[in-house]
């Protein structure tokens, strides 16, 4: 059985990433990039679909890790009877090939150890033809792929796996790399030894950028660094998260792939960067952004590929058990051909939120913009998936049509502000239009809150976004008594849920039963801000931290039952969400996101 999520930590060398588990074993990774197929799988299966494990012999009676200071290289520290190990993990900063790096370290006294290798391509399918080069190192090649094992330890066949046997003694370094190569090339070189060190300095020097002081520094810093671990360096593009099919339900179906670029995080991550000092990397991402929705408006995808790319077909992988036997296993993303009309909202926001915070705007930008908005003019009234991305029948979401308002807000502000060109009074009018539309139509007098779609009694956890990004100010009583019933009827032991469990089938067209969707809470802390209730939003924003993992990370989401993180992991979103609302806490008068609308 896999570790629990919240067991993993995280490395990566910003094309792609691995899970460590607290036990030594890399139970996931895929190679050369994020979305690539997986070497080690074992995260959705067993050891048989692959892993790299080196660790103690004998039973381990205390384990601790950490990452070194605000660095992405882990190190665990075992203890066993006679003796102490620390093993250090990392994935250098790319020139030419991707390589793992592990350093066995002897701390105290002296440890049997014992590594375990199973590569297996495809996401656990194939097994390479292994061979020993003449160097000594171990080659391992299938089809196109090709890894490379360079060892200071004898190593051996077994049952079509490479496994070996040593000790260690205090003092004592025995490093171990594994290298990804194309197989019609000749495995890279040996490093030269000083590789994690030199990894922790450039992410230690990357890291003491951010300006961010405030309260919860540490939070924000971690949360900075497992954001920059997500994005895709050649192209600037952010993967929500480096797996697939972490179940939002233990054992449930609710398994999908978010090893992809998504639109609707734009605004929230170029925000999260511009706080923390992160120009180069917001602008990088706002540029991914033009690029991937370049195209008519009409075709205007909710996600795309690291490099922008548009086909993300969605399969099962059914030779995989899935997580804790959670499946089906799924690569791609079937979400790709749905229609969300927020996210034309999202991708207007991220350019004015861009434009604030010094990322400069351009003609092409605007023209792009403009198109978006010309086909939003009459695609607004149209029923979508939504925010969700539901699996169910089309309806008209209210959170749908408050991000068309935003589009045309935004619009408005940029030619105002700008002065750029357009025709500044049909979209103001636009905008008045839609903002009745939604209050009155998206609006249940009966209960007195907005609801989740038209002609809905049932609220949305998304509606907590009314008032961040402007529609309605905090004063407004609608808005009061629709956090205060969010606050009733879908928070779940201090969390908040994305919609009632009860009528969860009947939206999404999938069985019920889900976590507590992080970046929810996260919102419900900036609406209680908003609404002038501080103590209540630090309250809840320190109950989120306390669910942090060791080594600071977090999931999609949290089951308030089993106490467990999650879903996919770990998720740039929720990390996102965790800086923004710092920041909005940290600052006098209330929530930065402000800034968004009254700028």
């Amino acid at each position: 059985m896999p570790l629990r999520i919240e067991d993993y930590a995280l490395i990566g060398d910003n094309h792609t990433a691995a899970l460590v588990g607290r036990d030594g074993s890399i139970d996931w990774l895929c190679l050369p990039r994020f979305d690539s197929g997986a070497c080690f799988a074992a995260l959705l299966g067993d050891p048989s679909h692959g892993r790299w494990r080196i660790a103690p012999a004998g039973r381990v009676r205390e384990t601790r890790r950490r990452y070194r200071d605000a660095t992405l290289v882990l190190e665990t520290e075992m203890d066993v009877d006679g003796g102490t190990v620390r093993l250090v993990d990392c994935m250098t900063r790319r020139k030419n090939h991707p390589l793992v790096v592990r350093l066995v370290e002897g701390v105290r006294g002296t440890v049997a150890m014992e590594m375990d290798l199973v590569i297996r391509f495809d996401y656990g399918s194939i097994v390479p033809w292994v061979r020993r080069l003449r160097d000594g190192s171990l080659s391992a090649v299938a089809g196109p792929d090709a890894l490379c094992l360079r060892a200071p330890v004898a190593c051996r066949g077994q049952d079509f796996t490479t496994v070996a046997t040593f000790e260690v003694h205090a003092g004592e370094r025995v490093p171990f790399t594994l290298a990804y190569h194309p197989s019609t090339t000749t495995p890279p070189p040996a490093d030269d030894g000083a590789t994690i060190d030199a990894t922790a300095a450039w992410w230690s020097a990357w890291a003491s950028r951010c300006p961010y002081d405030g309260e919860w520094r540490e939070a924000v810093v971690r949360s900075i660094v497992t954001l920059k671990a997500l994005a895709y360096e050649p192209t600037g593009g952010i993967v929500a998260a480096p797996t697939t099919s972490l179940p939002e339900q233990l054992g449930g179906p609710r398994n999908w792939d978010y090893r992809y670029c998504w639109i609707r995080d734009a605004t929230f991550t170029l925000y999260a960067l511009m706080t923390a000092g992160y120009v180069d990397e917001a602008r990088a991402w706002r540029d991914w952004l033009l690029r991937a929705a370049a195209g008519h408006p009409k075709d205007l995808q909710i996600v795309y590929g690291p490099a922008g790319e548009r086909r993300l077909s969605e399969w099962v992988v059914d030779w995989l058990p899935g997580y804790e036997g959670a499946s089906p296993v799924r690569v791609g993303n079937a979400a790709v051909q749905q229609f969300q009309i927020d996210v034309y909202g999202e991708i207007l926001d991220a350019l004015h939120t861009g434009h604030l915070s010094g990322i400069e705007a351009d003609q092409a930008s605007w023209d792009f913009a403009t198109g978006l908005i010309e086909f939003l003019e009459s695609a607004w009234r149209r029923p979508d998936e939504g925010i969700w991305e539901v699996r169910g029948p089309r309806r008209d979401f209210t959170h749908s049509k408050v991000m068309a308002w935003v589009a045309f807000d935004r619009a408005v502000k940029a030619i105002d502000r700008a002065h750029l060109d357009g025709p500044r009074d049909r979209w103001a009018a636009m905008r008045d239009t839609i903002h009745a539309d939604v209050c009155r139509r998206g609006y249940d007098p009966v209960r007195g809150t907005f609801v989740q779609y038209y002609g809905a009694t049932e609220l949305d956890a998304s509606l907590l976004m009314m008032p961040l990004v402007g529609f309605l100010p905090g004063t407004d009583a609608r808005i009061r008594r629709t956090v205060e019933a969010i606050e009733r009827d879908l928070v779940r032991d201090g969390f908040v849920m994305r919609y009632h469990p009860a009528t969860s089938e009947d939206v999404d067209g999938l069985p019920p039963g889900e976590g507590a969707f992080l970046p929810c809470s996260f919102w419900l802390a900036d609406a209680l801000a908003i609404l002038g209730r501080h103590d209540d939003a630090r309250r809840l924003f320190e109950r989120l931290l306390a669910i942090r993992n060791d080594v600071g990370l977090l999931a999609e989401e949290y089951d308030p039952i089993a106490k467990r993180l999650v879903g996919n992991f770990p998720q740039a979103f929720t990390h996102v969400s965790l800086v923004n609302t710092a920041r909005n806490l940290s600052r006098a008068g209330g929530p930065a996101d402000r800034r968004r609308h009254e700028q």
